[in-house]
């Protein structure tokens, strides 16, 4: 039997990492232990990197040190990992200025997120992926995330969109598994569950793979869950998603920010993380304990 997930348009790869923008003491990018991250997140099945996604504190991050961050993770994994750059901002000239940049320190795609705040209605926000769409030959994914953004990507506009030539991906945090499998059944999109507890669900109707925040913790066992699918182990692919769930919860609904749970965690196995910038604030040590008997419970089988 042929799994859906087999014939899925996969431009980036299955398994993506939203990477954590490491930081110094002081609060200045890191990007010797960005490079250490990388290959370390790569070596242990990240086929692919997001870098300054929300995860990587985008907005709290210059466009210089956003460059910075490509031209050096690109320096570290070598030309065949892909790397995503966040380019999305609310401002469609800003967006459009930062995918020049992005393409030209070494991204091999974009992740444009919808314009947040303003909350443009649709035809407005169509224009404006589609305007940065045709600004660079970088090929773009769009990010659907209306807890935060404010403005839903509804699915008929992404139906529009997919007849883009350069629109190729979707990073889906909408919590709206109707309107991403009418998208999926209409377009050759590539989607990418932006939700950790949706990998699974997400991948058996014929989605990439994901883009995951818990992945800069436990890239390879996340790995696992696509590739027990693959081999058409559904039950264990099922328990491996169930047995992620305590640390996803912990890590992305506990009531702190994914950032600042990942770099919570990554510090204390002396992973590359460092600080958060304003207005995040550290994790506590109560919260941190959590995190870390979470993270060894699943780890340890």
């Amino acid at each position: 039997m042929t799994n859906p997930a087999t014939s899925a348009p996969s431009p980036f790869g299955r398994a993506l990492c939203a990477m954590i923008t490491p930081f110094t003491e002081s609060g200045a990018l890191d990007l010797d232990g960005a490079q250490l991250l990388a290959v370390r997140l790569v070596s242990e099945g990240c086929d692919g990197l997001v870098l300054s996604g929300t995860t990587g504190e985008s907005p709290t991050t210059t466009d210089t040190e956003k460059a910075a961050l490509v031209t050096a993770v690109r320096e570290a994994v070598g030309d065949g990992v892909p790397l995503v750059s966040g380019v999305g901002t609310f401002d469609t000239r800003h967006t459009v200025e930062l995918a020049l940049q992005a393409e030209k320190a070494g991204a091999d795609g974009v992740l444009v997120v919808s314009p947040y705040y303003s909350r443009p209605p649709q035809d407005a926000l169509e224009a404006h992926f589609r305007e940065v769409a045709d600004a660079s030959g970088l090929p773009l994914v769009l990010y659907d995330i209306p807890g935060r953004t404010g403005t839903r990507i509804e699915p008929e506009t992404m139906i529009r969109l997919a007849e883009h030539p350069r629109i190729v991906a979707v990073k889906d945090c909408s919590y709206d598994f109707l309107g991403t499998q009418k998208v999926l059944d209409r377009t050759d999109l590539a989607y990418y569950a932006g939700c950790d507890e949706h990998i699974l669900a997400l991948y058996a109707v014929g989605a990439t793979g994901y883009v995951s925040t818990v992945a800069n913790v436990v890239p390879a066992q996340l790995r696992a869950i696509l590739d027990a699918f693959e081999a058409g182990d559904t039950p264990v692919s099922a328990r491996l998603q169930q047995r992620a769930t305590p640390l996803i919860e912990l890590m992305m609904a506990a009531g702190l920010p994914g950032t600042v749970t990942a770099k919570a965690l990554l510090n204390s196995l002396g992973l590359p993380g460092g600080s958060v910038r304003a207005p995040l604030r550290p994790a506590g040590r109560e919260a941190t304990d959590g995190l870390v008997a979470a993270y060894e419970e699943f780890v340890a089988g």
